[in-house]
């Protein structure tokens, strides 16, 4: 994968809390879409794993940070286009990650995504972001 031209994310470590992290999920679910709040759902349950070095988890928090900001490449409040640049450092850490996430995490944030999506959505986001055999040839889909 290669990596894209993103903003320097861990100048935005500070602006992480568990606390600011949860209010914002909760105020942009449905607007940011289920993949934007799946990715973020396992990053945020990924901090727990003990699988996870201790650089990774300082590059989730910076992620994670950068979503919590108002302040970043795209504002948020603009429409469709505001949560992009959010979308695109999510996948870029989850991609770094990927290997650590347990199926205990993903039960979890889907389970949590089961508060704000209905199951249709949320069996699509897990076809996005798992590496199973229905997505292996459709160059539409490229899992994380």
């Amino acid at each position: 994968m290669e990596k894209p031209n993103l903003p320097d994310f861990m100048s935005y470590k500070d602006k992480y809390t568990k606390r600011k992290f949860v209010e914002k999920i909760s105020r942009i679910a449905k607007r940011a879409g289920v993949k934007l709040v799946y990715a973020a759902l396992i990053l945020y349950y990924t901090l727990d794993s003990d699988k996870v070095s201790m650089k990774d988890k300082a590059v989730i928090i910076g992620a994670l940070g950068y979503l919590i900001s108002p302040l970043d490449v795209i504002p948020d409040a603009i429409p469709i286009a505001g949560l992009s640049d959010d979308l695109a450092v999510l996948v870029y850490v989850l991609h770094k990650v990927w290997g650590d996430v347990s199926d205990e995490v993903k039960a979890k944030a889907k389970a949590k995504l089961a508060t704000w999506f209905d199951i249709d959505e949320i069996e699509l986001a897990d076809n996005i972001f798992d590496n199973n055999k229905d997505n292996d040839n459709d160059p539409d889909v490229h899992p994380v």
